[in-house]
């Protein structure tokens, strides 16, 4: 009762700062929008609590704190109305009920790691709405059920923090980068160094709570298992919002190994790839070995040179690891003196590249180690890449100022799962995946058409050598040179995308969102479209 009183009372404040009796009608959105969620909340928002305007200065700060990719801040790219950061769950479904009725446009963030800026920018949509979770961070581990409830806002590091509080033996195998928002990482699939013993962290959820298009909370029971299966990796944005999963644990070692080892072209770094493409899925599901590779200097005066670094995550102690090393891969050479033994959440701060001894605090800042202008695009590949083809990207990669190559390995529980067991489908047979990235640090536009000119020719120079009908991809690393829908797209042409990152799941996704949200409520440039023939039956 006291709370409706109060809402009345804030409503009242607001509508007698006009004069005018056609106030409401002509107000900003900004005012409508908060007046509707005032209406429509258990809990009332004072204005400054939870909404920030183009007006406020805090909007640009809040705009940029999750972003990562600074090319998707750039001044020509349009901006939101409002940036709403609901404060409990109800302030999600008031959203959800107020865009509806003022027919503007949502879009969500969690961690703002969208690769393409979706969730917190629309080229197609205007105006629109930032709904920001990141208040939204509560997370809750049962060691005794080896599971945990994460809200949607909390980062992975902070799951990750929380389960190690609880115990030293317990993991969980999602993302390498600790400040990634659980709440749309783990739709898209979420990989990591434990992918290839227990999978992808979407094949570890359990249970979820999302708000659906007619904003009611629903959980797995009350969401049906079609709806369940969508959200474990068909992509942030096209179902609802995610408010929580419930994810199941791991066993992870008391002690665990990583290491790093740089080889460069003049260090024989051709053969050394060669083999990594042969073994790298095959070797112990413990062993996860990722290849990052880098421009670096030469060993003349300027010149340059591919710096390739295995950067591997071991689950078990070292003597086992040469062992499995000495068996499967000696011609890398590793040592006894390359490896370090660690408790697994110190592989965390580890592989993220934190400095040595960070504490593991760090982790509960949610802070990035990566934000810049960037570009990235996605490949897998099925056939080791001949030596031919491996000096032509040699010779692509010195010609760039900054690219980056990520080569993570497949195989182990990754083989076992099927492709439709998830919207993710790159299971089978699939050796690796490559993540390319191009970095810059202006805005100038001159720039951006360099480096992005650039990536693109090398994408097109690898498509002799990565998977064919369709050329996969991988939807967490969004793509917009792949496609995007339009005003009045067809399944044909969402198809052009949908099937690299989906292959022939994408046509059960779209069935899918065509019955949970017939009228595309929750889309954007790359979101799931709708059969229009179905819903209108």
């Amino acid at each position: 009762m006291g709370s409706s009183i109060l809402k009345i009372v804030i409503l009242a404040v607001v509508l007698s700062s006009s004069s005018s009796s056609s106030y409401v009608t002509s107000q900003p959105i900004q005012e409508k929008f908060y007046q509707c969620i005032i209406v429509n909340s258990e809990l009332a928002i004072p204005f400054s609590t939870a909404f920030s305007t183009p007006k406020n200065a805090s909007f640009t700060t809040i705009l940029q704190s999750t972003a990562q990719n600074l090319r998707c801040l750039t001044p020509s790219i349009p901006k939101p109305q409002l940036i709403f950061t609901p404060l409990i769950e109800n302030h999600v479904q008031a959203a959800v009920t107020c865009s509806k009725e003022l027919n503007i446009s949502l879009r969500i963030r969690s961690g703002g790691h969208d690769y393409e800026g979706l969730s917190y920018m629309s080229e197609n949509e205007q105006p629109f709405i930032v709904l920001d979770l990141s208040k939204l961070r509560q997370v809750s581990v049962d060691i005794p059920d080896n599971t945990a409830w994460a809200q949607a806002g909390a980062s992975v590091g902070e799951l990750y923090y929380r389960i190690a509080q609880k115990s030293k033996t317990h993991g969980f195998p999602a993302g390498l980068c600790p400040s990634l928002g659980i709440g749309g990482h783990l739709t898209g699939g979420a990989y990591g160094p434990m992918m290839r013993k227990y999978g992808l962290g979407a094949d570890n959820v359990i249970d979820a709570r999302i708000v659906d298009s007619s904003g009611r909370i629903l959980d797995r029971e009350s969401m049906g298992e079609d709806l369940f299966w969508a959200i474990r990796g068909g992509g942030g944005g096209s179902f609802g919002i995610i408010l929580a999963w419930k994810v199941r644990l791991v066993p992870v070692p008391a002690i665990v190994t990583v290491f790093t080892v740089s080889k460069t072209l003049e260090e024989n770094g051709t053969e050394i790839i060669k083999k990594w493409q042969e073994v790298s899925d095959k070797l112990d599901e413990d062993l996860f070995i990722r290849v990052i590779m880098q421009v670096v200097e030469g060993s003349e005066k300027g010149s340059k040179t591919v710096q390739t670094s295995y950067n591997a995550l071991f689950l078990g102690g070292i003597e086992r690891l040469l062992d499995v090393m000495e068996t499967g891969f000696p011609e890398l050479g590793l040592t006894k003196k390359d490896c370090v033994e660690m408790s697994w959440i110190e592989s965390v701060l580890y592989i993220a590249g934190f400095p040595s001894k960070t504490p593991p605090e760090v982790l509960l800042q949610g802070k990035s180690l990566f934000k810049n202008y960037f570009k990235a695009k996605s490949d897998f590949v099925r056939k080791p890449v001949p030596e031919e083809g491996l000096n032509g990207l040699f010779e692509r990669l010195m010609e760039e100022d900054s690219p980056l190559m990520i080569w993570n390995p497949y195989g182990g529980m990754m083989s076992n799962i099927s492709e439709t067991e998830t919207p993710f489908p790159h299971r089978k047979g699939v050796i690796y995946k490559i993540q390319y990235l191009t970095l810059w640090n202006d805005d100038k536009q001159e720039s951006e058409e360099k480096h992005v000119d650039w990536i693109r020719r090398l994408y097109s120079y690898m498509r002799a050598y990565v998977s064919k009908f369709p050329r996969e991809a991988y939807v967490n690393y969004r793509d917009l040179d792949l496609g995007m829908n339009k005003n009045g797209s067809t399944f044909i042409e969402a198809s052009l995308w949908g099937s690299k990152y989906f292959k022939d799941n994408f046509s059960r996704l779209v069935r899918v969102k065509t019955k949970v949200d017939p009228d595309n409520f929750f889309r954007h440039e790359q979101s799931i479209p709708t059969l229009p023939l179905l819903s209108e039956k």
